[in-house]
């Protein structure tokens, strides 16, 4: 058995010796040691390896290991869309800075292509244009609450320029250089409260509706003809009219029930009768709401028609002689 062994073990080392690679002897001549600086340059040089070459050597190089490369992968074409849609700035009542029309907060464009609300300030229903050399009334926001456009150069009210603003309660226009008021510029607004055209040109008033409660027409160049008869009479809430400073030679009749503030300083008023205040039928009758009447700087005597007064809370102010 031990003869048997070492035979098979001198067949495996027989074996192992024949199929081995043959070594050749290192040469460590010292002319290699012995080499140039030079001699080293030339011998790693890289100038003759070509482009291309070196470029499919660098390609080639894999990493050490049997790690897997993991490439990541590619976002599917709807995500990279969405990203480029939210990448884009956008308004705050939604509207891109790219489209051609501006809505919501920035209002309806002008006549020169440029929105109302850049050109005025809107603060919600409110829209202040003051003292911006406006020569005509722009287009309102249709939620519009309360106009201001006062120290401009507006010369027209057209009858389109408050249409459909149905929201419509205060307008403020003074000191503008208004001379002409078309004849429906007011009247179609159903909740119009407060009007205020003080010192403009204004000759002749409009028909008003009947939902005002503060009208203040002041300084302006109404004369006998620049009010309509009873003009007044059927606005039942309106409680302060401001006349002042005009050409007027009466005064408007019939005043409403529950005005407390007729200001009519500073015209050309001559006279007055019992019952412009009064109902001189009625004796007992009281006007409780009228306390503030103005009547100072007219060329009338208010001692001839003492009769008129007599139900007033207040006498009214002006001369007595």
């Amino acid at each position: 058995m031990r003869m048997l062994a070492r035979l098979v073990l001198g067949l495996v080392l027989l074996d192992a010796a024949v199929t081995a690679p043959s070594l050749e002897p290192i040469n460590y001549s010292s002319e290699t040691y012995d080499a140039t600086s030079e001699d080293l340059d030339n011998l790693y040089s890289y100038e003759n390896i070509p482009i291309a070459q070196a470029e499919i050597e660098i390609a080639t190089v894999m990493p050490s290991g049997n790690k897997e490369l993991l490439t990541p992968p590619s976002p599917p074409e709807e995500a990279e869309e969405e990203e480029e849609e939210e990448s884009t700035p956008r308004l705050i009542d939604g509207s891109s800075p790219q489209e051609p029309e501006f809505t919501g907060v920035l209002g309806p464009h002008t006549n020169e292509d440029f929105p109302t609300c850049l050109l005025c300030t809107c603060i919600r229903t409110t829209v202040y244009c003051d003292d911006r050399e406006l020569d005509a009334i722009p287009p309102l926001p249709k939620n519009t609450a309360y106009f201001y456009s006062r120290f401009n150069k507006i010369k027209k009210i057209n009858k389109n320029d408050f249409a459909s603003l149905n929201d419509l309660r205060r307008i403020d226009l003074t000191s503008n250089l208004i001379s002409e008021i078309d004849e429906d510029a007011f009247r179609k607004l159903p909740h119009l409260r407060e009007l205020v055209l003080r010192d403009n040109k204004i000759r002749q008033l409009p028909e008003l509706p009947n939902t005002l409660t503060f009208i203040d027409i002041s300084n302006n160049r109404l004369g006998r003809k620049g009010i309509k008869q009873e003009a007044f009479k059927d606005m039942y809430d309106l409680h302060h009219l401001y006349l002042t400073d005009n050409h007027l030679d009466h005064i408007p009749l019939p005043l409403p029930e529950n005005l407390r503030a007729l200001h009519l300083q500073n015209n050309n008023i001559l006279e007055m009768h019992e019952d412009t205040f009064c109902n001189v039928k009625n004796l007992t009758y009281i006007r409780k709401a009228l306390e503030d009447i103005r009547l100072d700087g007219n060329p009338i005597n208010l001692s001839k028609t003492p009769q008129a007064y007599m139900c007033l809370p207040r006498l009214p102010i002006g001369s007595l002689v």
